[in-house]
C-alpha cells in the first residue's frame, strides 16, 4: 500500500508527540488520527478503516499499569488482526518493547526518533501487508558474517534480528543442526552496540559437571588439582561484549541452578574464592531442541528459560527455505572454488534440479559440505547432477527404520560403502568419488571392514 493512501492512527497520552507525528504525516498520508486515550481505541477502529496504529508503551492508564501499551496491543489485534501496529517507547522500555513483538507487534520505534527513519518504518510494513517485496539479505555492518537468504521466511528473521541486535534483550535460538544458528549469533553481535567488545562462544552442552563451573566462572590458583593459575572464565572473558551459549539444552539441572544464579546476579564467583566479581554481558543461547520439549521441567528450568528468552529466533530448516537453497549453493561454489584454486563453478539444469529436490536433512551444513566436495572432485567447470553427492550418513539416518535406530555408525558405513561399490560393479576410481574419498581412503575402508 502506498503511504499516500493510508490511514494512521497515533495513540499517546503525550500532546506533543501527536503533534510531532501529526505535523510530520499530515501530507504523507490520506488522513492522520491523533487519541491521547486509548480506551477509545476500539470506537476509533470500527469507526475508521486504519491501516496502521502508532501505540505508545505506557500510559498513565490504571489498566495493567507499566504494560499498557501490551495490553492495547492485544486489544487491537483482538479487534483488528490485520492492523499494522508500531509500538513507540523510550529506550529504557526497550526489553518491554521487544516483548511486543512477540506479542504481535509489527515494529517498534524509540524515542526520539528521526523522521525519516519512521516515515520509511511505516512504508515498509504498508508494502509488506501488500505483498511488496523491500527486506534485502542482511548483512553485518563490518561484513564478516554474510547470512543469505531471500525467502520469506529468512526476511522475517532478518527484520527481527534488525531490531533486536541493538538492544540487550537475552536472544534464545531455536533450530535443527545445521541451521546456522552460531552463524546467526554471530551475527547479532555484530549489529549490536557491543560489536567492538569480545564474542565468546561456549559449547555447554559438552561440558562435564566437574568442568562447567570452572570453564565459565573461572578458578584460582589450587581450587583443585590441575588448578596451576588464576584463570578467568568465560563470563569475565565476554565482559562488555555477547557470552554465546551452544546446546544450552543439554546442560544438567544442577548446572541450570548454578548458571540461573549467575544470571539473575550478573556476578560470578571463581572456584577456590568467595569474591564475587561483576559482569556485563550479552547473553545469546541456542538449541536443536524445540522450545516444547525445552519447557518439560523434569528436563529444563521454565525460570531459566524465561531469563535466557526475551526474544526467540528459529532458524528454519532448509527444507523450508527452497527459494535459498541455489543462493546458498552458488555462494559455497564461489567460495571453495577460490579456495581450492578452481575455475569459477556453475550448475547445470540437471545439477539445479537436484538441488530443489532434495530434502536436506543436515541442512544448511549439509549443503555446504556437499558443494565443498564437488567442488574438489569435479573435472569440468560446470557441476552436474551425479557431481553432488549427498551425505550417505545423513542419507541413512533419515532413511533407516526406528528398529534399527540403534544401529553402530560403523555398520552404516560398511552398508553404504557396500551399496556404491555394488552400484559401481566394483569399479573403485566411481565408488570413492560417489562417497567423496580418494581411492586411498576407500581402500583404508575397504580394509578396516574386510571387504
Amino acid at each position: 500500500m502506498i503511504l499516500k493512501k493510508a490511514t494512521v492512527l497515533i495513540v499517546d497520552d503525550d500532546p506533543d508527540v501527536l503533534t510531532a507525528v501529526k505535523l510530520l504525516l499530515k501530507t504523507e498520508t490520506q488522513e492522520i488520527i491523533t487519541e491521547k486515550n486509548p480506551e477509545n481505541l476500539n470506537w476509533l477502529l470500527q469507526r475508521n478503516q486504519v491501516d496502521l496504529v502508532l501505540l505508545d508503551m505506557n500510559f498513565n492508564s490504571a489498566i495493567n499499569t507499566g504494560n499498557e501499551g501490551i495490553y492495547w496491543l492485544r486489544k487491537i489485534k483482538e479487534w483488528k488482526p490485520n492492523v499494522c501496529v508500531v509500538m513507540i517507547t523510550a529506550y529504557g522500555d526497550i526489553d518491554l518493547a521487544v516483548r511486543s513483538l512477540k506479542e504481535g507487534a509489527n515494529d517498534f520505534v524509540v524515542k526520539p526518533w528521526h523522521n525519516e527513519k519512521l516515515i520509511d518504518t511505516i512504508k515498509d510494513l504498508l508494502d509488506k501487508k501488500e505483498g511488496v517485496k523491500t527486506s534485502k539479505p542482511s548483512k553485518s555492518s563490518n561484513g564478516q558474517t554474510n547470512i543469505l537468504g531471500e525467502s520469506e521466511v529468512m526476511e522475517d528473521i532478518f527484520h527481527k534480528v534488525n531490531k533486536i541486535a541493538p538492544t540487550d534483550a537475552n536472544i534464545l535460538i531455536l533450530g535443527e543442526n545445521g541451521t546456522g544458528k552460531d552463524l546467526m549469533a554471530k551475527a547479532i553481535h555484530e549489529r549490536s552496540l557491543r560489536a567492538d567488545k569480545p564474542f565468546v562462544k561456549v559449547d555447554v552442552g559438552a561440558l562435564t559437571d566437574s568442568l562447567f563451573e570452572s570453564e565459565l566462572f573461572g578458578h584460582k590458583k589450587g581450587a583443585y588439582t590441575d588448578a596451576r593459575e588464576d584463570r578467568a572464565g568465560r563470563f569475565e572473558e565476554a565482559e562488555g561484549g555477547t557470552l554465546f551459549l551452544d546446546e544450552i539444552g543439554n546442560i544438567s539441572l544442577q548446572q541450570q541452578a548454578k548458571l540461573l544464579t549467575v544470571l539473575q546476579n550478573r556476578q560470578v564467583t571463581r572456584l577456590g574464592t568467595n569474591k564475587a566479581v561483576d559482569v556485563d554481558i550479552r547473553l545469546i543461547c541456542a538449541t536443536n531442541l524445540p522450545l516444547s520439549e525445552l519447557a518439560n521441567e523434569n528436563r529444563f528450568r521454565k525460570d531459566l528459560i524465561y531469563r535466557i528468552n526475551t526474544v526467540e529466533i528459529n532458524m528454519p530448516p532448509l527444507r523450508k527455505r527452497n527459494d535459498d537453497i541455489i543462493i546458498l549453493a552458488e555462494h559455497f561454489a564461489k567460495l571453495y572454488a577460490g579456495k581450492y584454486l578452481k575455475t569459477a563453478m556453475q550448475f547445470d539444469v540437471s545439477a539445479i534440479q537436484k538441488l530443489k529436490t532434495y530434502n536436506y536433512p543436515g541442512n544448511v551444513r549439509e549443503l555446504q559440505y556437499t558443494i565443498e566436495r564437488a567442488v574438489i572432485m569435479a573435472d569440468e567447470p560446470v557441476l552436474k547432477a551425479d557431481d553432488l553427492i549427498f551425505s550417505i550418513l545423513e542419507n541413512s539416518t533419515d532413511a533407516m527404520p526406528e528398529q534399527e535406530s540403534n544401529v553402530p555408525l560403523s555398520t552404516l558405513e560398511k552398508n553404504a560403502i557396500l551399496r556404491v561399490i555394488d552400484k559401481h560393479n566394483g569399479n573403485i576410481t566411481r565408488a570413492a568419488k560417489e562417497l567423496g574419498l580418494t581411492r586411498t581412503a576407500l581402500y583404508r575402508r575397504l580394509s578396516k571392514y574386510d571387504i
